[in-house]
């Protein structure tokens, strides 16, 4: 998804073994959350072997997609650390109270791969409490400023942390299964 969208490639390594079962609850566990400040999402990554280059580079992420208003309604209405232009903007469309499955763009850009994310940060413009704090006056704040103004930066630790997240927790022995589709169980 990421080549197609203009951002990097990698090499995926082969042989990986899949589970032949899944559980959104188990994949969610250890998930970061959209409301979790500096030091929690420092300790998120920590727990799974990940650094704080991993945590910026991957919620470098962040430049495609969207959000639903319930995410970031207590940012764009509570927090100190947001351009009030910007508030403002996110309030038109998710209102105090309801709609939220409302969405919005993570940053400007929600189909390109680019280090639009990282720009809005600086701006204060991150639209997640998560997001934002990456670029809050804390240990992250030089690398979230190496990557908006170097996307060839960006880029490389993405793909490397991306390999890094793909080795978490592998399986082994006889546990699950080396796919011939990796969007399918074989049977």
């Amino acid at each position: 998804m990421a080549l197609q969208l203009g951002g990097p490639s990698w090499k995926v390594p082969l042989g990986r073994r899949d589970s032949t079962t899944a559980s959104r609850t188990q994949a969610n566990l250890g998930i970061p959350a959209p409301f979790m400040d500096l030091p929690a999402l420092i300790n998120n990554f920590k727990n799974q072997g990940l650094n704080q280059k991993d945590l910026v580079a991957l919620s470098g992420g962040h430049t495609i997609g969207f959000a639903q208003c319930f995410t970031f309604r207590t940012r764009i209405y509570n927090a100190t650390n947001i351009d009030p232009a910007f508030a403002k903007q996110r309030q038109a469309t998710c209102p105090l109270i309801g709609g939220n499955t409302t969405l919005a763009p993570l940053d400007p850009t929600p189909a390109v791969f680019d280090t639009a994310y990282f720009n809005n940060l600086v701006k204060q413009r991150g639209l997640l409490i998560s997001d934002q704090a990456l670029f809050n006056g804390g240990s992250t704040d030089n690398l979230v400023k190496t990557y908006s103004s170097y996307p060839q930066a960006f880029s490389q630790d993405f793909a490397e942390s991306m390999i890094k997240m793909g080795n978490i927790k592998p399986l082994t022995g006889n546990q699950g299964q080396i796919r011939v589709n990796c969007r399918a169980v074989n049977y």
